[in-house]
């Protein structure tokens, strides 16, 4: 029987009630910055848009219009012209977030107008609320004309390359023709902090003949396999945990990280824009490297194992990972640029390593708990192999990158308005396991 099936738009504001409605709980005085950091990770998921740069798109702008009436930080990008004196921060943030939105998607105004009305009935009306819907709204413009051709919707044609060892190859269930790779422009998109989307990019995975190689693909070939007798049951669930859909698992988590921290509505907004302004270019760093080097996954690698020139690798043709691998080159992990990104930003924000959270995942059901920054980073290293889609190479080179990049945005962005710049750091091409 055929059954009607609601349009898009109605969708995604039952999407936007249930995000709001998630956030409910654990919201604080921040709950005009988290609430619109879910309802725009609801509307990115719909959109089918890359959560991480539409997410610094949307959190840079909530930041500078809720600083220019809080003023104790730097601007990111817009100063308005609005008066600021008196203006309601709360409703500053709700129309940054409203206008960012509907002004990157029109269609999408009947959907979010109504969240909106409700954000600001919650606030109350009056002089001080009208005049920060006036700042949220001219900065929220003024930055999407910032960002515009940005290349964040360009388009290149990506050629696969000849089927020899090490260059990368479509996997299962991704067929070489009709099923194209994520977008290879992601990193060519001019980034929100970095110089170049190339400053960071690592120094590569290992030669195939190497011992840290065989070392890596051993631990793949046996841990992310998709019937493997040595992996419990409990790192089935951590590979699981983290294949959710990246948009909507940061976006919730990250949310409810900044209402459980407590902070003012100010630093609820720096926060989230450094950790999104850095996730950002680290994903566009990443993009850069994973097609500048195009390694080979491990479902070619460990198929295609004998012919790699390492007699320490033994190929398993009927190999599979336990996940499905995503359909872009292995090297360095997507995951792993971010997840770095996220922690560095929380240390670099807290000033600790020491940071007690929870995130949760609609994939397992299950709510996994951390007391440390770092815990999270080995935790994603660890299911990208469980998984089967990455070797721990490039897992360990992918937080390394973003660790890089969000020492960088602490440094020179976001800053007290009486901080000094920091420019010794732009060089730091370092490479090494992660100390989170």
């Amino acid at each position: 029987m055929f059954t009607h099936r609601p349009p898009k738009s109605r969708w995604l504001a039952a999407a936007i009630l249930l995000a709001t409605a998630t956030l409910a709980g654990p919201i604080s005085r921040a709950d005009d910055v988290t609430q619109w950091t879910a309802i725009g990770a609801s509307t990115f998921a719909a959109k089918g848009a890359n959560g991480s740069i539409y997410g610094a798109i949307l959190q840079t702008a909530v930041y500078d219009a809720v600083n220019a009436i809080d003023g104790r930080h730097r601007t990111y990008a817009i100063i308005p012209q609005t008066p600021t004196a008196g203006a309601s921060q709360r409703a500053a943030a709700a129309a940054a977030g409203y206008y960012t939105l509907i002004g990157l998607w029109p269609d999408q105004q009947a959907a979010l107008a109504p969240v909106f009305a409700a954000s600001l009935a919650a606030i109350g009306s009056g002089w001080a609320t009208d005049q920060g819907v006036a700042i949220g709204r001219e900065v929220a413009n003024a930055n999407l004309a910032l960002r515009s051709n940005d290349g964040r919707t360009a388009s290149i044609t990506y050629v696969f390359g000849p089927v020899v060892p090490g260059e990368y190859q479509a996997t299962v269930p991704y067929p070489p023709s009709g099923q194209p790779v994520i977008n290879p422009a992601l990193g060519q998109v001019r980034p929100f902090a970095i110089d170049s989307p190339s400053q960071f990019r690592p120094d590569g995975p290992p030669a195939l003949d190497s011992e840290e190689y065989a070392e890596d693909y051993n631990e793949t070939k046996v841990m992310g396999a998709l019937v493997s007798p040595l992996r419990s049951d409990a790192r089935t669930e951590i590979a699981r945990f983290h294949t959710e859909n990246p948009t909507l698992f940061w976006g919730r988590n990250l949310s409810n990280f900044v209402a459980s921290r407590n902070l003012s509505i100010a630093d609820s907004a720096r926060l989230s824009a450094m950790m999104w302004v850095a996730q950002a270019d680290a994903i566009i760093g990443c993009v850069d490297a994973k097609y500048h080097f195009r390694a080979w996954r491990p479902f070619t690698a460990i198929r295609a194992g004998d012919t790699d020139g390492n007699a320490a690798t033994v190929g398993d043709p009927a190999w599979l990972p336990l996940a499905n691998t995503p359909p872009h080159p292995e090297y360095p992990s997507a995951h792993g640029c971010v997840t770095g990104a996220v922690v560095g930003s929380m240390r670099a924000f807290f000033g600790t390593k020491k940071l007690s959270f929870a995130f949760n995942s609609t994939v397992t059901g299950q709510t996994h708990s951390y007391s440390r920054v770092g815990e999270l980073a080995s935790e994603v290293s660890d299911a990208r192999v469980f998984g089967g889609m990455h070797f721990r190479f490039a897992n360990e080179d992918g937080l390394q990158l973003g660790r890089q990049v969000a020492k960088l945005v602490s440094r020179h962005y976001f800053k007290s308005v009486d901080d000094s710049d920091d420019d010794d750091d732009r060089d730091d091409r370092g490479r090494g396991r992660h100390d989170d």
